[in-house]
């Protein structure tokens, strides 16, 4: 999973970029960090990991018509941009990495935390192994810009883009 500040981050860049489509701000909010909520990531994310979210199966599950299933729509399409277009490698040090990344990404996107994650968000000094603060700053302002509405019909057309998985290396 990206961490929440990263889910966060993104969708206040969503909502800086398509304000229109969102008319309950709590309600998109929850949506986007409950994916992360569970044990058993496997079941919110309609895949056998959080890392391979099957976003097709969401689609057929649920309408992407309220604010809850529009955030819970971006988590997923977040993670599967995370693992499969932008990370070239995993490690459990990118735990360290968002430690590290939360509190500039925290200013640079005005996130504001939800009571349910406060305890869930560290802060630390350090350098990054794995992450790195522009190239992630750039994911999530790229991620920011896909409408919803344009990825689901790409998903139900098949678009290739929205259904390979990347093997990732561990480290």
């Amino acid at each position: 999973m990206a961490g929440y500040v990263i889910h966060l981050a993104v969708a206040e860049e969503y909502i800086k970029n398509y304000n229109e489509d969102i008319d309950n701000y709590d309600e998109f909010i929850q949506g986007v960090i409950f994916p992360d909520s569970v044990s058993d990531k496997s079941l919110t994310h309609y895949g056998p990991k959080s890392s391979k979210p099957n976003l097709k199966t969401f689609l057929f599950e649920n309408n992407i018509d309220n604010n809850f299933n529009k955030g819970y729509f971006l988590h997923l399409i977040t993670d599967y941009i995370f693992y499969n277009k932008f990370i070239e490698y995993y490690s459990t040090d990118i735990y360290n990495d968002y430690d590290i990344l939360n509190n500039s990404l925290i200013k640079k996107f005005n996130v504001k935390l939800p009571e349910e994650v406060k305890n869930k968000v560290f802060y630390k000094e350090g350098k990054t192994k794995i992450l790195e603060l522009n190239s992630t700053i750039k994911f999530i302002e790229d991620v920011g810009k896909y409408r919803l509405k344009d990825i689901k019909s790409q998903i139900l057309n098949e678009e290739k883009y929205w259904s390979s998985f990347k093997n990732l290396i561990h480290k």
